[in-house]
């Protein structure tokens, strides 16, 4: 059987204060049984006034009736009577209500609760005197028990200032329950009555969640579906995970494991000979949420007021993982965040019908609104007043408190030295602390873990995180591959761009321009829209490919369907998808920086190539593109030949559609499709200008000559289409029969 343990060798305060905190607690528990009492009574007398029956048998006896309703309007309203008490019915007295309270109206109810709360704030002096003594704390508390708002926010902001965020919040903790129910129950906000009200009468303990939150809000959060990694020592890396089970062992592995995510589960051969099981898992992990694991802040509410947190659940797949044999015997250790996890494995009847869970220990977790399915389970329950994460149950400090919800489990709640939060909440401040002031707290745990003492025989680290990962560029990328030779070697196909930026600059000229320009490349026509031909000039910034980063910049035209062109044909197929369209773009001319992106757009795509300096940035909404020769005489690269900058101008988001590109080699024409995907910006209005370098040498750059048969030197384009996020794959040329 389990014992209740009250850790006193560590309090301040001599054998008389402690009979004076008990003395108080006891009163405080008989004055919120009669707030409950009379919070019944005026919810029963509000049920019978807004009562229909009661209405008509009113009307039917107008003067019994008139004078019975009036009565109930007194003692629902008068302050001689339950206060004003409306708020405990239902419906339109509700209303009328909570109403009342914004106007600074209360109920008996609970100016009663708030009564119980001064004396436990006052058992909680009696224990902690050195709470009294400090003037910061006294005047919060005059200015929270007296209803004063402001001078409650100006005595909380003097404390910040004075002591610093981390001392003012463990000089708070130990009666922060109390001070935040009186606070809810004294202002004139109804919505957080119900708050103050279950920690004020015990509720707290028993509701799931208290605070109001519901799995409404917490789906406010993105806390993903849970996921657990095996993961290993790098390289000769040796971990410093204990071959022994014992309480300290098993708490010296969960601050090994540090807040990063990961578990441990081990296999510990008894005294008896018989293999047993501890699951160990740390706490929270300080600073900002992270989006990659369970053990943040965020990860840590869900796991107070949801049993099937994220945390929870990547813990079940690692079980899973382990292959723990049905009905073995299963110890929880937790920390923090990971004692609050582990007892919703605990109390879930399913998980236990599958393993027994014999023992939980939790060191610094807030658990008391929460019970095993198995009754045989031993819970053991160590928290320091000061760490205020443990009164987030609502129960507030001290194991000897007014609401004893597990009278059955082993509590150890002690003050140290060491008043400061978030170091009072450390793991390794509680190991200090069992390690050295709770001798006898310690014994009694490790003699309860007596079956899991003995040699560990297996150990496995598992990393949780909020979600699976599916792989990179899902499900865009996921695609069979094939490796194609190449002058500088083998290419995979698809090419997959997993980060890119994209640019593509739409440009009216000339049908005879362009098709002068396509005589030398191709048969394809190019598409007319009204007596003009439309061209594209392309900029890339390839962060991340499976080909390596490089930069582009293409020249390409739009063409008709090969075989039966009509007019608009560009217009009309942009509504199919990219493997049933009969045009594209046929590339005429392409400049990149690097020798494997030359080979497979000249040898896998047919498309001329050439190697060159091209910087592109698209930042801000402003465009960057400059093409220069790839080095000059000295080595570095040279003046700018071509240059497409400015800014984009306004711009409305747009549909990302797949394209089709057409290259030409010495034999056939080659088709190849570019899926994409990714957010993309239609700027209708674009400031940009397209720039050539004057002089012979900018014209023996084929994309630049090309730019100038065109017409385009100083041009401004029809429209552009941008992407910031750009992500696509592009498969091999498909050699067509012409």
């Amino acid at each position: 059987m389990a014992t209740h343990h009250h850790a006193g060798t560590a309090r301040h305060g001599d054998a008389g204060a402690a009979a004076t905190a008990r003395l108080l607690r006891e009163t405080a528990l008989e004055v919120s049984r009669s707030a409950r009492e009379i919070r019944g009574v005026a919810a029963r007398a509000g049920a019978v006034l807004g009562s229909p029956r009661f209405a008509r048998s009113a009307l039917r006896h107008p003067l019994t009736g008139v004078a019975a309703q009036w009565s109930l309007v007194r003692a629902l309203t008068s302050g001689a009577g339950l206060g004003f008490a409306l708020g405990a019915g239902d419906g339109v007295l509700r209303r009328m209500g909570q109403a009342g309270e914004v106007c600074g109206r209360e109920s008996l109810a609970n100016r009663v609760a708030v009564t119980s709360l001064r004396l436990r704030a006052a058992a909680v002096l009696a224990e902690h005197p050195e709470l009294g003594r400090d003037p910061g704390m006294r005047r919060l508390m005059d200015a929270v028990t007296g209803d004063r708002d402001v001078e409650a926010l100006r005595a909380l902001r003097a404390m910040l200032k004075d002591k610093g965020a981390e001392r003012a919040m463990s000089t708070v903790a130990p009666l922060f329950a109390e001070l935040s129910a009186i606070r809810a129950l004294l202002d004139e906000n109804p919505l957080n009555d119900e708050v103050g009200w279950q920690i004020a009468t015990g509720e707290a303990l028993h509701a799931d969640p208290w605070f109001g939150i519901s799995a409404r809000h917490l789906a406010a959060f993105d806390v993903g579906e849970g996921a657990a990694v095996p993961v290993e020592p790098a390289g000769d890396e040796r971990w410093p995970i204990a071959g022994e089970g014992s309480l300290m062992d098993f708490l010296r592995n969960i601050d090994f494991l540090g807040t990063d995510g990961r578990i441990l589960i081990q296999d510990v051969r008894g005294p008896d000979g018989v293999v047993r099981h501890v699951l160990q898992a740390p706490g929270m992990a300080p600073g900002k949420p992270r989006n990659d694991s369970p053990q943040d802040f965020v990860g840590a509410w869900s796991n107070l007021f949801d049993p099937e947190s994220p945390y929870t659940r990547g813990i079940l797949l690692a079980i899973d993982e382990y292959g723990l044999p049905a009905g073995a015997d299963l110890a929880l250790v937790g920390h923090s965040e990971g004692g609050i996890a582990l007892m919703n494995l605990a109390q879930n009847s399913a998980f236990c019908r599958r393993f027994r869970v014999t023992h939980v220990v939790a060191v610094g977790s807030p658990i008391d609104n929460k019970k095993p399915a198995d009754a045989r389970t031993w819970v053991a329950s160590v928290t320091n007043q000061h760490d205020l994460v443990p009164t987030l149950d609502g129960r507030g400090a001290g194991s000897g408190s007014v609401f004893t919800p597990h009278p059955d489990w082993y509590e150890v709640d002690y003050v140290d030295s060491s008043h400061e939060f978030p170091l009072c909440h450390s793991l390794g401040k509680y190991l200090g602390n069992l390690e050295d002031d709770l001798a006898d707290a310690r014994r009694d745990i490790d003699e309860a873990l007596a079956p899991y003492r003995g040699p560990v025989v297996r150990s496995q680290v598992y990393q949780l995180k909020d979600r699976a990962n599916p792989p990179q560029g899902y499900p865009l990328m996921t695609v069979p591959v094939t490796p194609v030779a190449t002058s500088v070697g083998p290419v995979e196909v698809p090419v997959r761009y997993y980060d890119s930026s994209a640019v593509v600059a739409v440009f009216a000229v000339e049908a005879d321009r362009a098709a002068g320009l396509l005589s030398e490349t191709s048969w394809m026509s190019p598409s007319r829209v009204g007596r003009r031909v439309l061209v594209a000039l392309s900029a890339y910034e390839h962060r991340c490919v499976s080909l390596g980063p490089y930069n582009e910049l293409s020249l390409a035209v739009l063409v008709n369907d090969l075989w039966r062109p009509r007019a608009h044909d560009v217009l009309r197929e942009l509504l199919r998808r990219a493997d049933t369209r009969r045009t594209g773009r046929q590339v005429t001319a392409v400049a990149v920086t690097t020798s494997e992106a030359e080979a497979a757009v000249r040898e896998v795509w047919g498309q001329p190539a050439a190697r060159a300096s091209v910087d592109v940035r698209l930042a801000a909404n402003r465009l960057h593109a400059v093409l220069a020769p790839e080095s000059g005489p000295d080595g570095v690269p040279g003046g700018p030949l071509l240059a497409l900058t400015g800014d984009l101008g306004p711009y409305t988001p747009a549909p990302h559609l797949d394209s089709v590109l057409y290259g030409r080699t010495a034999d056939a024409t080659l088709r190849s499709m570019v899926h994409c995907e990714g957010r993309q910006r239609f700027h209708a209005a674009p400031r940009v200008r397209l720039r050539c370098a004057p002089g012979a040498a900018a014209a023996e750059e084929p994309l630049v000559r090309q730019v100038r048969a065109l017409g385009l030197d100083g041009a401004r384009p029809l429209c552009v289409l941008s992407a910031p996020e750009y992500r696509a794959r592009r498969g091999a040329g498909a050699p067509l029969p012409r």
